[in-house]
């Protein structure tokens, strides 16, 4: 019989002892946690909730950017990044292999579809990593791209579904939609914000606020049957509604590329607007760029109708006019010596824009000729330089009009020295900008009340088609009448009409146009300003139908590539025409009806009085010109009967001695009705307009005398001024020559 040790007896019980502890600390635990429903102090059910518990993201859509006619011009699209698994780990099935296996091959296929080359792809599949991205050239890929890569059953490669900023029109009024992009937020996650224009000003409006989802989940991340779910919907970004036309905006656009391809001026600004609401109906502007790809971008960041401001020239004139005509100390009868005028007797001279001006004209030839000197004698004789600095306050001319884009300028008012007052008259040295010259042309067109301008008709909640925000219109002053708004219109329709204007290239068939060209010096960065044939800044501020315009538009050409001066407002003209044109036949603005002026039937005048004859002609807006001093009418031309065209002067013939006239800038028409009726024998070189008489003015005619008159037409007489000024002459003793018409 074997004997048990004593040592197993005791280690048995020991190992017994150590057990049956061990076994009443379970049941202890077991019951405690049965009863209190905790672990260490925590709740055991938020602990399984947090293990299982699970959140995910509603991504809320960013606001969508309409035409006033509800046409796309922005909005979220469906987009692709693609992604490549690296990690052998997710293939359970060699034969369906989930991750990478060959990156030569994979990297040759995906090379002929994004933006990287063999070797970068290449480089990019063999990380140590677990999956990979491609940075900007894997991301917004197309459906069309995703599906054909999807056809060539790569291992490994997969998508994730996002949404880019789409822009269906391309290159549509760029600078003022903007363009948004995604940005990396703290979490790593990406956020599209606005970058410029309306995407910028607007980025809070159009920016959706994200949903989310909370639900439980296994421990693979499936729901669970009996989960609880709680979700926050997602609220989209607003929609917003532009007042860009988008049939309009593209006449622009297409006005504007044929100018840029034949032309290649250095920049370009056209804008439409209605001068009865102030909604900005087109805007556009060279260099531009594409929304989408950025291209061009680097050479226009700025909206340079809104954020730069630059020397306007004549189209300044419109508000020095109007300014006159409100103040009743515009006379257009009134005559001055034109070419050449000293503000006071130190300062340096304004020149006519032709160095040697047309000699004693009238104010409202002035206006038609663009003269330099017309507009600085009214600014400092007939207004006064403190109330014509009143006026360009009431234009709003040195404030921000607070249209709804970002970085707006404010103009640039130089009125220190009496020679810059003058020259702010006529549109030198003074810069402001383009949005500028707008707003203050709308009391010009919409009699007397100046319309704030704007380019968003209203903000719809996307989610319930709820208006959040409508535009309307807003007067933000009225610095003129209503009658001298008529007034002024009419005036301007003559620089468009008149055989003298400047404004000829702009006559509309069908359509009274009113309006004022310009032509402004580039300031030189070395001082003065630049010279040459091609170095203004070419414009034309117009409207239409001149009695109740509906249209109001400005065009600015800088630096055309243009052989002489004369030339520079063909393309302005390019661009003005058919926008305005176009632009009114697409609203239904019926031609004006072109009435016959009975007022223009002359009568018979022999044997009556040279005064009564004079001023009921006067009355009638003919001019006359009177032959000899006396007091009875003996002949006229044209003959009584007759219709007279505009422009047209009619000649009388009194019984008392016949003096010369001046003939400067008379037509071949007219100086041959003095040639007839005084017995002269005429002999004429050239076509056009009188630019030299032989006989000096005031001398007596006497039958069978020599007439002899030389005429230029106004292309050869600019081509001629332009190349005096090019050689120095019409400068002021700080280098600078005074702008042009």
């Amino acid at each position: 019989m074997i004997k048990k040790q004593p040592n197993i007896n005791l280690g048995a019980a020991v190992l017994f002892v150590i057990f049956g502890l061990l076994f009443f600390i379970v049941l202890f635990r077991y019951f405690s946690i049965e009863f209190t429903g905790e672990v260490g102090g925590q709740p055991l059910a938020a602990k399984a909730a947090q293990k299982y518990k699970r959140e995910g993201t509603l991504t809320a859509q960013r606001g969508s950017i309409y035409d006033r006619n509800g046409e796309v011009v922005a909005e979220d699209t469906a987009a692709y990044d693609l992604v490549a698994i690296l990690s052998k780990k997710m293939t359970t099935n060699p034969k369906k292999p989930m991750n990478v296996v060959d990156p030569r091959k994979t990297a040759s296929e995906l090379a002929k579809y994004i933006k990287l080359s063999e070797s970068e792809i290449y480089s990019i599949l063999t990380k140590k990593q677990f999956q990979v991205e491609f940075g900007s050239a894997g991301k917004d890929i197309s459906s069309d791209t995703k599906d054909k890569i999807e056809k060539l059953h790569l291992p490994g490669i997969t998508f994730i579904r996002d949404s880019t900023r789409f822009y269906p029109n391309g290159i549509f009024a760029s600078h003022l939609v903007g363009y948004a992009d995604p940005v990396e937020q703290k979490d790593g996650t990406y956020k599209t914000v606005g970058k410029m224009g309306i995407e910028k000003t607007l980025n809070k409006e159009l920016t959706g606020k994200d949903g989310k989802i909370d639900y439980q989940s296994d421990l693979w991340g499936y729901l669970l049957p009996s989960g609880k779910q709680k979700i926050t919907p997602a609220q989209n970004g607003n929609d917003v509604y532009l007042s860009i036309d988008k049939k309009i905006q593209t006449f622009l656009e297409d006005a504007m590329n044929k100018v840029d391809q034949e032309y290649k001026p250095k920049k370009m600004i056209a804008i439409v607007a209605d001068p009865k609401t102030g909604e900005i109906l087109g805007m556009a502007q060279r260099p531009t760029f594409a929304p989408k790809t950025k291209e061009g971008i680097e050479n226009s960041w700025q909206n340079l109708a809104v954020e730069t401001s630059f020397e306007p020239g004549s189209t300044m004139k419109v508000f020095t006019l109007s300014a006159a005509v409100q103040e009743n100390v515009f006379n257009p009868n009134e005559t001055y010596p034109s070419g050449k005028y000293l503000v006071t007797p130190k300062s340096p001279p304004v020149y006519d824009w032709n160095k040697n001006g047309w000699g004693n004209i009238t104010f409202l030839e002035g206006v038609q000729r663009s003269s330099n000197v017309g507009f600085a004698r009214i600014a400092n004789e007939k207004l006064g330089f403190d109330r014509f600095r009143e006026y360009l306050t009431k234009f709003a001319f040195d404030k921000p009009t607070g249209i709804e884009l970002p970085n707006e300028a404010a103009g640039k008012i130089l009125y220190q020295y009496p020679i810059e007052k003058a020259n702010t008259a006529f549109g030198q040295g003074t810069a402001i900008t383009p949005i500028e010259q707008i707003q203050a042309a709308t009391a010009v067109a919409n009699d007397g009340k100046m319309i704030k301008p704007h380019v968003v008709n209203k903000i719809v909640n996307h989610d319930t088609g709820e208006t959040i925000l409508q535009t309307k219109p807003e007067v933000v002053g009225t610095p003129i009448s209503a009658e001298t708004a008529k007034k002024v219109r009419d005036i301007l329709e003559t620089v468009i009409t008149s055989p003298k204007g400047t404004g000829s290239r702009y006559k509309i068939e069908g359509y009274s146009v009113a309006g004022k060209t310009g032509t402004a010096q580039i300031p030189d960065p070395k001082g003065g300003y630049l010279t040459g044939p091609s170095n203004y800044v070419f414009s034309f501020l117009g409207m239409a139908p001149k009695d109740d315009p509906k249209l109001l538009v400005y065009v600015a050409v800088q630096q055309p590539n243009v052989d002489d001066y004369t030339k520079g407002s063909i393309p302005v003209s390019e661009i003005f025409d058919p926008v305005m044109k176009n632009s009114l036949q697409y609203l239904n603005i019926q031609p004006s009806k072109q009435e016959k002026a009975v007022a223009n039937q002359l009568p018979d005048l022999n044997g009556q009085s040279v005064d009564q004859a004079v001023k009921s002609f006067k009355q009638q807006g003919i001019e006359t010109v009177v032959l000899g001093k006396g007091s009875k009418i003996l002949a006229q031309l044209p003959k009584a009967g007759s219709t007279i065209i505009e422009g047209e002067k009619v000649i009388i013939q009194t019984d008392g001695d016949i003096t010369v006239p001046d003939m400067t800038g008379w037509s071949l028409r007219d100086v041959m009705k003095v040639a007839k009726l005084a017995g002269l024998k005429l002999t004429t070189s050239g076509n056009g307009y009188v630019v030299n008489q032989n006989m000096k003015t005031g001398a007596p005619l006497h039958q069978g005398d020599a007439l002899i008159v030389d005429l230029i037409t106004p292309e050869e007489q600019l081509k001629n001024n332009a190349s005096s000024n090019q050689n120095g002459s019409g400068n002021d003793s700080s280098g600078k020559k005074n702008g042009g018409n």
